[in-house]
């Protein structure tokens, strides 16, 4: 018969015994195939160690299954307490290692505590989690020999497929460890100090942005809020939605030894004070080269910011999520409010936040999306922009927007 013996580590040796043979034959038949000496062996089967090497397995009950493999464990007196020697000398290796015991501090924190101060409760702990080390194994070796059992039944050739496809990823995750471990790193978003209105801020480059975005804290920080134009309200949409409280045309903003005029959008719900989008790099002609993590333009070569040098909201992953949720909705933003920045010529100069609203002009259209407004465009212009990816309410809102005037509605699409 066939008995496998797996070790505490999660090792497993297959030996083809006979019934009649005596324990001490078999445990010399797993010294030969294990390595381990006679004398270190401890077999156990179901959880009693088999203990008379005279009896055979017959006589010891052994009838074909898993059995546990155990080295005998060396003990030591600490502080007049016995303690394995393995457990022990693992200990000291750990508290020798400041990296490995700060991991294990971060893993099993009784563990570590166990280490530090007592050597009796550290060796209990660590021989429970050999214990459910192997009880896994064990299961683990039930499992594969029930699903073995019917190579029919389809249910257990799924298990067994999905198995195998567990096992794919572990092995592939094993060999990016190895070989492109920088891969699992955290990598550091690109920030360079800038002056808004002789005011420093540290700007998010972000080339996957379609415009230049500020919060309005940092504008009323550099003084700017007074400029901001609400007639360009809106929701910006994208992964989420963020409310667009307007725009500031223009504004100084210096980046090295240059002044550049650049427009904002001003945007509500980000965690980042400036975002240099698309159009800032496209228009100053700005050029990322990641090769000596700096940002070219017009000759200049500003240095990107070290990741101790970030703000602290750039430095916590998860407040760094949410910007880049953020940054998503920024590409595909488009104003959908009643003051969409593409709307037909008006008189008159925009308010400054806080002010009154611009009176609406007479016969003016309402941009709220209702049966009423549905109606005023034909289906045909409604189409065209669902073609070119809008839903039917962003159609029929921009159709609004743009007073029915399909080639301004396409603009502001785009």
């Amino acid at each position: 018969m066939e008995l496998t013996f797996v070790t505490d580590l999660g090792q497993s040796f297959v030996v083809e015994i006979d019934p009649n043979m005596e324990l001490e034959n078999v445990m010399a038949l797993l010294e030969a195939e294990s390595g381990i000496p006679i004398a270190e062996q401890s077999i156990s089967y179901h959880g009693q160690e088999l203990s008379a090497p005279k009896s055979t397995m017959r006589e010891l009950g052994v009838d074909g299954d898993t059995a546990m493999l155990l080295l005998r464990r060396k003990v030591a007196n600490i502080a007049g307490r016995p303690v394995e020697q393995d457990s022990e000398m693992m200990r000291l290796q750990l508290l020798g290692d400041p990296a490995l015991m700060r991991q294990l501090q971060e893993t099993q924190p009784e563990l570590a505590a166990a280490a530090q101060s007592n050597p009796q409760q550290f060796a209990e702990l660590l021989r429970h989690t050999r214990e459910r080390q192997y009880s896994a194994e064990l299961a683990r070796q039930h499992e594969i020999e029930r699903l073995n059992a019917d190579p029919f039944d389809i249910e257990a050739q799924q298990k067994i497929e999905e198995a195998i496809r567990q096992q794919a990823v572990l092995e592939n995750m094993e060999h990016a460890l190895e070989y492109s471990p920088e891969s699992f790193g955290r990598v550091t978003m690109l920030y360079i100090p800038v002056e808004v209105n002789s005011k420093p801020v540290t700007a998010f480059v972000d080339s996957g942005a379609q415009q230049t975005i500020m919060s309005p804290e940092c504008a009323e920080a550099c003084g700017i809020m007074r400029l901001v134009d609400q007639r360009f309200a809106g929701i910006a949409r994208g992964v989420g939605t963020a409310k667009i409280l307007g725009r500031v045309h223009s504004a100084q903003l210096k980046l090295s030894d240059l002044y550049l005029p650049c427009s904002f959008t001003i945007m509500e719900g980000r965690d980042v004070d400036l975002l240099l989008g698309l159009d800032m790099l496209k228009a100053h002609q700005a050029c990322i080269d990641l090769e000596k993590n700096v940002l070219r333009i017009q000759g200049r070569e500003v240095r990107f910011l070290s990741e101790h040098e970030l703000p602290d909201k750039a430095r916590n992953p998860a407040e760094l999520a949410e910007q880049e949720l953020a940054s998503s909705s920024g590409p595909s933003s488009r104003p959908s409010g009643p003051g969409s920045a593409a709307q037909s010529p008006f008189p008159g100069s925009g308010n400054t936040l806080g002010s009154q609203p611009a009176a609406s002009p007479a016969g003016a259209r309402p941009t709220a999306p209702t049966p009423a407004t549905a109606n005023r465009h034909p289906e045909e212009k409604i189409r065209i922009l669902m073609d070119l990816g809008a839903s039917r309410e962003i159609a029929i809102s921009t159709l609004d927007a743009a007073g029915g005037n399909i080639d301004v509605a396409a603009s502001l699409l785009f």
